[in-house]
This record gives C-alpha cells, sequence and structure tokens, in this order.
C-alpha cells in the first residue's frame, strides 16, 4: 500500500483510498492474523466506481407566472447509477399539488396561491444526493401572510415590527389588530382595534395601552384584489410605571465646616476715602468664595455695602462718605452657601475731614426715593429762584422807564 499515493490502512484494519480512480477497481480479501497465526482470508469484495449525481440542467434562481397558468421548471441530472429526481416545496406540509413529467421537470398546471415560495429539485443515487433550489412567484394574488412578528413593550406602549410577504404582484399595506386579554369579557367574543400602518412601513408604535395587561397583536397585509391572511398572533404585556422603593436614608453625618471671621480689620485715611484693610480668616475648611462689607451710621441699622468682594483681596476703598458722620464697618467671608461671624468692628469719623465724593457712592446712605425728592426740590427751587430774579429786574425797568418819560413831559399850566 506504501507504493499507492493516497492510500492507507486504519488501526482497525479498514483501506482508506483518498483518491478513488481505476486503480481502486477489483476484488478485495482481509486476512487477520496475531502471533498464532490466521483463521483464513475473509470472503472477496468488489470494489466498482459509481459517478454521483450531477445537474446538467438547473432551474433558474427566480420565476414569476400570472395564477392560472402553467409554470414548467426543469431539472435534469446525471450520474452512475442514473439519479432519480424528486420535487418539494419548502415549508410545505403535506403533499403537494405538482407533478413532474419524463424530463424530471416541475409541472405547475393550474398555477395557485399557495404554489408561491421556494421549490427544491433533489437528485439521488446509490452514491450521494445532490439539491438545487428556486423561488417561484405567482402574480395576480393577494398578498401573502407577513412573517417575523415581533413586539417590544414599552411605557403603557407596544412597538410592532414585522417582514413583509410576498406582495402578489402588487402594491400592499398593512394594519396592526390588537385587543386585550381579560379573565371575564362582557361578551363572548371581544372586539379588535385596527390601526392603518404609513404606506412603506414596517413598524407601527401602538399607543395608550392599559399597564400590566396581556395584549394580543397581528399584521395584516391588503392589496387591490383584497386581503391576505393575517400573521400569527403574538402576546405581549406593556410595561407600566416603574415602582420604585425609597431606600432608608442613611444615617444624618454631621459635616462641621470650619470658616473663621476675617482678622485684623483696620481703617486709614486718604485722600480718595477711608481704606479699609484685613487678613484672612485663619480657619477655612472650604474655599473661599469672597467678602461682604457692612456698616451702619450713628448707631443705625447694619447695612450691606458691598457683598461682591473677592477672596483674593485683603483691602477695599470706601469713597463718598458724608461728612461730620460717625460709622462702623466690619467683614464677613463666605465660601459657597457658609457665612462666617462678624470680623472685629472699626470706627470711622469724618468730623473736621476733607470729604471727597466720587461717582460712586454709597447707595444704602441715602434712599433713593428721599435721593429723588431732594434733587427735585433743589432743582424746582433754582428755576424759582431765577424765574424771581427775572421778573424782578423786568419791573425795575418797566419802573424806570415810567420815571424818566414823567420827567420829560412839560408841565400842565391852567389858566382861569
Amino acid at each position: 500500500l506504501s507504493q499507492l499515493p493516497g492510500w492507507s490502512v486504519r488501526p482497525d484494519g479498514s483501506i482508506v483510498i483518498a483518491t478513488g480512480n481505476d486503480d481502486a477497481l477489483g476484488l478485495y480479501r482481509c486476512t487477520p492474523y496475531n502471533s498464532y497465526g490466521t483463521a483464513g482470508e475473509s470472503r472477496p469484495t468488489r470494489v466498482l466506481l459509481k459517478d454521483p449525481p450531477a445537474f446538467t440542467v438547473r432551474p433558474k434562481e427566480e420565476y414569476f407566472q400570472e395564477v392560472g397558468r402553467e409554470l414548467v421548471i426543469p431539472c435534469v441530472a446525471q450520474g452512475d447509477p442514473p439519479p432519480t429526481i424528486t420535487w418539494v416545496k419548502v415549508g410545505s406540509m403535506g403533499k403537494s399539488s405538482a407533478q413532474v413529467d419524463g424530463n424530471s421537470s416541475l409541472v405547475l398546471h393550474p398555477l395557485i396561491k399557495e404554489q408561491h415560495g421556494v421549490w427544491e429539485c433533489t437528485a439521488t443515487n446509490q452514491v450521494a444526493s445532490v439539491t438545487t433550489a428556486t423561488s417561484v412567484h405567482v402574480l395576480g394574488t393577494s398578498p401573502h401572510a407577513v412573517t417575523n412578528v415581533s413586539v417590544l413593550p414599552l411605557l403603557l406602549a407596544a412597538n410592532i415590527s414585522w417582514e413583509p410577504g410576498f406582495d402578489g404582484g402588487y402594491f400592499q399595506r398593512f394594519s396592526v389588530w390588537y385587543t386585550p386579554l381579560v379573565r371575564y369579557p362582557p361578551r363572548a367574543h371581544h372586539d379588535w382595534v385596527s390601526l392603518s400602518v404609513p404606506a412603506g412601513a414596517q413598524h407601527l408604535l401602538v399607543e395608550n395601552l392599559q399597564p400590566d395587561t396581556s395584549y394580543q397583536f397581528s399584521v395584516l397585509a391588503q392589496n387591490k384584489l383584497g386581503s391576505g391572511p393575517f400573521s400569527q398572533i403574538v402576546t405581549s404585556v406593556p410595561r407600566g410605571f416603574p415602582v420604585t422603593t425609597v431606600p432608608p436614608e442613611p444615617p444624618a453625618m454631621t459635616v462641621h465646616v470650619f470658616l473663621s471671621p476675617p482678622r485684623a480689620l483696620t481703617a486709614n485715611e486718604t485722600v480718595r476715602g477711608v481704606l479699609l484693610r484685613w487678613d484672612p480668616p485663619a480657619r477655612a475648611s472650604v474655599a473661599l468664595s469672597g467678602y461682604a462689607l457692612e456698616l451702619r451710621q450713628d448707631k443705625g441699622g447694619w447695612e450691606v455695602l458691598e457683598r461682591s468682594i473677592p477672596g483674593t483681596d485683603t483691602q477695599v476703598l470706601v469713597p463718598g462718605l458724608i461728612k461730620d458722620a460717625f460709622y462702623e464697618f466690619r467683614l464677613v467671608a463666605f465660601a459657597g452657601s457658609y457665612i462666617s461671624d462678624p470680623s472685629n468692628t472699626v470706627n470711622v469719623s469724618t468730623a473736621g475731614m476733607e470729604v471727597y465724593p466720587s461717582r460712586t457712592q454709597l447707595p444704602e446712605l441715602l434712599p433713593q426715593p428721599v435721593l429723588a425728592g431732594v434733587i427735585g426740590g433743589i432743582c424746582f427751587l433754582s428755576v424759582a429762584v431765577i424765574f424771581s430774579t427775572m421778573a424782578a429786574c423786568i419791573m425795575n425797568r418797566r419802573r424806570a422807564a415810567r420815571v424818566r418819560k414823567r420827567r420829560q413831559d412839560p408841565p400842565l399850566v391852567f389858566s382861569p
């Protein structure tokens, strides 16, 4: 056997011929033996070379034919021995009404809607079996049922999708039918609700469903010749609003925030106003956001003068103080929503000071309505004084003109 390429002997004594050819033809005997000898040869067996089936004429991939007409699909194969040709419709549950003529061709006459689908031609002999397939499309019929219907449950809704079946040769539309499943229906037959599907769509969102209620869904295809069969019925339960369980609150943790007040607040008089200086807080467990400056005048209530002093500043100039007044200033620090205690208070007296009000006055020192009233009164008084002066001047000129006229006129003489 070593002289024959592709020949080998298995441990069980079988001969393996990798490629069958004329060298393999003949009679074969097997002789078993061991250390004690042999019991003799086996009966002879003959090796014959046979050809498996091979298609010489294959059907086309697809055939289109009108319903009621005849359709002949060829399928020819050869082999040794000659193979047997059989036809079967894929997915057919029972015996099909197909006929096979003397040339092994499939004859469909008359062609009916149920013969639409995939057909297989199988050639079989003693050596092997081979198969080829073709698709038959029957035109001029109502649509076929859709397939692969799936339902995706959503919140109080469901999304239905499917794969269209053959349209019968005409444009087809779809509608989705659904009904709730109740344990004790009010009538013997519960009603189905249908929803039209937009043209060309292969899915539909069904809304306003009841939560935790089972629904049945089916899809129907229609064309100008009528309706096809309903699809398989799919049952689904839309999702309801999720029930959330509030976990118990963890024990409250006390967060200690340390924010001490600004330190060493001092006040110095300058030509532009009062300059306040301070040192940052000694302790701050959170990032410092800024400062707020408060003041009060003549032992009145505290008011916020400036609430947006940057946290990086350590001084601020206060211009526009009223002369001959007594002020108190203090500073607070804040970090986020945390506010420190006030700093030390500094006293400032403007008695005898040269105060130069700047453009930035202190709006809190004088309320806006009062300030407007004062300005209006001053303007009115100024206008009144001007008009009074002009009126006095005019009257004086007229009086002087009359006096001059009297002096120039001759005296009147009356004779008896």
